[in-house]
């Protein structure tokens, strides 16, 4: 690699607590006769960085030139861990109190039957400030890995972090043992059991929790991770939005690293902050998918990878495919899925719609527009929406509606056929026809929990959203599938070409 391509990469630096991991593979077979215990006859033992290590590491397996800046013992195990870093990136070693933290994990058969913690307590010792403001005012970005052990309480580490944060992009990764991240941090990842520890509400939605934490965390944004679920992500004045994960079995330990570590060498990259964070939820899943902590520690001890099963996976979340809870099939659905047959609907039959669905209980979503032409996009936001409830309504803009918006020539296809190709979708339960430019009033007769408004609209304030506030529903943005758009289709296709006399043929 030139000196040219090493200056483009991004530099990131992760400051935070290490740990070795330390994989004990075997069979168990048999009972031990000095107690109800399995016996592990061993066949493998791998090593490998953990905690900030391995955010570390996965940072560089994304593109980055990092530097990991951490409290690392003065023993064997310490030496080793700080060798297996240095081999990928440059590594400012901090003094260490106690002996090196590791996690044993005695595993057989693909799982695990117990974890063994020693070592620590791991806090930094006497930390010499200038040489960690050096590496702080190199980095296009700074990465706060917090395992609680102690780097994100030292009063002079938090200064630095501090004083970065006030001119540099910060990403804070918290841990409920940790110190509060600093203000003015980018962005702040935590998951919901972090999360709902620090907030009044500990039974609030994710999409709260980030609005939150924002306010309270004086952050930037905050992505508050769900799990199989996905993301949220809050930021300062503006809607939160939902990042769907796909969901894969496999093994989730280190996801929060995977995610965190991704948003990071995208941040660093100049990406904004929205895109950082679907390019994290889709490496999470990739990670899920892949094994997780014990498949890339078992990848890296192989020297191998397994690049094409990731891309996959992200390809899949970015374009809004992949499975999702199919408990309820359009057989088992009302029938009459479209209300008012592609007309505009009377508010009567709005509001027994929403009677019928409340009837089932669970979360009421509704999300809404034009829908001209059905494309990747338009489905990727759907099942989206859907995975933020039990109920799905489409509140679909009419023709006139549409022709208002769009102009002569538009829409292309008339509304009863696009409510019935919405219908005919599983993710959806309802499409009802709205004659207004915008759904005020539609909302206010079906009174959703959630309001999922696609991420296309820009950052302007929602006017709907005082509606769905008032009747105490929330409000929740999606994420804009890139480069898909019914004006782009059409502009290639010539779809449409408008007379003179304002006639369209399409």
């Amino acid at each position: 690699m030139t000196g040219d391509q090493i200056s483009r990469r991004p530099h990131v630096v992760v400051i935070g607590d290490v740990v070795l991991d330390r994989d004990v593979e075997g069979s168990a077979t048999r009972l031990s006769p000095d107690g109800p215990v399995p016996v592990v006859d061993v066949a493998d033992v791998r090593e490998s960085p953990g905690g900030a290590g391995l955010a570390a590491l996965l940072c560089v397996e994304r593109g980055a030139r990092v530097s990991l800046v951490a409290p690392i013992a003065a023993d064997e195990a310490g030496d080793r861990l700080a060798a297996r870093l240095g081999e990928a990136m440059t590594v400012v070693r901090l003094p260490h109190t106690g002996p090196t933290r590791t996690k044993t994990r005695v595993r057989s058969g693909g799982q695990s039957l117990v974890r063994v913690d020693d070592g620590g307590p791991a806090g930094p010792g006497q930390v010499d400030p200038s040489e960690v403001r050096l590496v702080l005012d190199a980095a296009d970005l700074v990465l706060v890995s917090d395992y609680g052990a102690g780097v994100t309480r030292d009063e002079e580490l938090r200064r630095l972090l501090a004083a970065t944060a006030m001119r540099s992009r910060l990403l804070w990764d918290p841990h409920p043992r940790g110190g509060a991240p600093v203000p003015a941090a980018s962005l702040v990842t935590p998951n919901v059991a972090e999360a709902r520890s620090t907030a009044p509400d500990d039974a609030a939605t994710p999409d709260v929790l980030a609005a939150d934490l924002v306010t309270r965390w004086q952050a930037e944004s905050v992505c508050v991770t769900a799990g199989s679920d996905g993301a949220y992500l809050g930021r300062s004045g503006q809607e939160p939005v939902f990042f769907p994960a796909i969901e894969a079995g496999g093994d989730p330990c280190g996801a929060g690293d995977a995610l965190a570590a991704s948003c990071a060498v995208a941040l660093a990259g100049g990406s904004t902050v929205t895109d950082a964070v679907e390019r994290g939820v889709a490496h999470a899943s990739a990670w899920v998918a892949s094994g997780g902590a014990d498949g890339f520690r078992a990848r890296r001890c192989a020297r191998s990878t397994d690049a094409d099963d990731v891309g996959d996976v992200a390809s899949a979340v970015r374009t809004g495919s992949g499975p999702r809870d199919g408990s309820e099939t359009s057989a088992e659905r009302d029938p009459r899925a479209v209300i008012g047959n592609g007309v505009p609907a009377e508010p009567e039959a709005l509001t027994r719609l929403a009677a019928r669905l409340r009837a089932d209980g669970g979360t009421l979503v509704a999300t809404g527009g034009c829908f001209d032409l059905v494309h990747a996009g338009h489905v990727a936001t759907l099942e989206a929406a859907r995975r933020l409830g039990d109920h799905l309504v489409v509140l679909m803009n009419s023709d006139a509606s549409v022709t208002r918006l769009k102009g002569p020539g538009r829409p292309v296809v008339p509304a009863a056929d696009r409510a019935r190709v919405l219908a005919a979708l599983d993710c959806v339960d309802a499409v009802v026809v709205f004659d207004e430019d915008d759904p005020r009033a539609m909302l206010d007769r079906l009174q959703p929990d959630v309001w999922a408004k696609g991420g296309d609209y820009g950052t302007a304030p929602l006017p709907e959203s005082e509606v769905v506030r008032h009747h105490g529903g929330r409000v929740v943005v999606l994420p804009y599938v890139d480069g898909r758009s019914t004006t782009s289709i059409i502009e290639r296709s010539g779809l449409a070409r408008v007379h003179s006399d304002g006639r369209s043929t399409a």
